[in-house]
């Protein structure tokens, strides 16, 4: 996500009252939509989307299909279940990001979006240094310190690969342990899908 724009955040709630409260309590920090129904989350879903709070008991279409839906059509937003429903071992195969039981406070609603924006930032800088750091790699095993001194191009790569470290460092020291299982265990989930995707070509 842009750190120049705020988290886009979705709240889909079958109860007005209820999405329309919680919305009303993300709104001065986030970027707010809300949505009545599964159908028209998905059809309000879009890739500018960051984070979805998705009730699962819902007539239409349950929050659990509506998951199923997102992963299925491979959106980055994180989702978090917020539910009446207590937790039971169904859960344990679920992609969602994070599990919330009603009834839930202003502050837990605002600490779950900081939380799984705090993720998707961190993801997004962690590929990002990946990609960085194969290019330095490269060119430093192929090319002669003479020339790498001597190119623009390569101190340019060298700045924005330690500006990408020093984001990631900053992101980091506000995790705890928790949040580094929880952030690992959604990499294993994604490469899993990306796993899922290729198999299907050949």
């Amino acid at each position: 996500m842009s750190q120049s724009r705020r988290a886009a955040v979705l709240v889909v709630d079958d109860e007005p009252d209820v999405a329309d409260t919680y919305a009303r309590q993300l709104r001065d920090r986030f970027a707010v939509e809300t949505a009545y129904s599964g159908e028209e989350a998905l059809e309000r879903l879009d890739p500018s989307v960051d984070v979805v709070l998705l009730d699962r008991r819902m007539p239409d279409r349950t929050g659990d299909e509506v998951l199923s839906a997102i992963r299925d059509d491979r959106y980055d937003a994180r989702v978090a279940m917020v539910t009446a429903v207590e937790p039971d071992f169904d859960i344990i195969e679920m992609p969602f990001d994070d599990y919330v039981v009603k009834p839930v406070t202003e502050e837990d609603l605002v600490e779950t979006v900081e939380r799984l924006t705090r993720y998707a930032d961190y993801e997004e800088r962690l590929r990002e240094c990946y990609s960085l750091t194969a290019k330095y790699a490269a060119l430093q095993s192929s090319k002669p310190d003479a020339a790498l001194e001597e190119s623009e191009e390569f101190a340019e790569l060298e700045t924005e690969l330690t500006a990408v470290r020093t984001e990631l460092d900053e992101i980091s020291a506000s995790f705890d342990a928790t949040d580094f299982e929880a952030l690992f265990r959604e990499f294993d989930t994604s490469d899993a899908r990306d796993d899922g995707a290729t198999d299907h070509t050949t």
